[in-house]
């Protein structure tokens, strides 16, 4: 667990989430966000692409596999990350989200650090993400952690695949 500014990041295996975690909440801004960003604004989370509803609905069957690190202010949620199993010596990152008003205060990074060590004590070599082209902010931060642009693994138009080691 981290500290600063008061926001405290959290570790939870996969299998571990509950419904008061907060992280429904925080994954469904995520992919609402993201979805308007694409140019296909839905109204509401009935709208999302099955696969991302069924993150929503149940996280804990979702991320089963995995680890979830969630950024507490005052105990409510504010900021989530998942981390996968390292897989052929690479763990990837996903769903890094900031609650808007909470952006600014490291708490991302804050996010990705936890993540980075997080794989290390894993045993994974290296670490993969992929960000939309568009996600300026997220890609300079990736990059201040050492993160560089590779080879798609994803044929999606405009999104940017990168790697580190650990």
């Amino acid at each position: 667990m981290t500290d600063q500014h008061g926001v405290s990041v959290v570790r939870r295996p996969g299998g571990t989430l509950s419904d008061e975690d907060g992280l429904a909440t925080l994954l469904a801004a995520y992919h609402l966000r993201t979805e308007a960003e694409k140019g296909r604004a839905v109204a509401d989370v009935d709208g999302l692409p099955d696969r991302y509803r069924a993150e929503i609905s149940d996280p804990r069957t979702a991320f089963a596999d995995d680890v979830v690190l969630v950024a507490l202010s005052g105990g409510a949620p504010v900021g989530c990350l998942v981390v996968t199993a390292p897989a052929d010596g690479r763990s990837e990152i996903k769903r890094l989200w900031t609650a808007p008003e909470f952006r600014g205060r490291g708490i991302a990074s804050d996010l990705l650090g936890a993540a980075l060590a997080h794989a290390a004590e894993s045993g994974a070599g290296a670490v993969r993400l992929s960000v939309w082209k568009w996600r300026t902010g997220a890609v300079a931060l990736y990059e201040r952690f050492g993160f560089t642009v590779t080879e798609s693994w994803d044929d999606r138009d405009q999104l940017v695949c990168m790697e580190r080691s650990v």
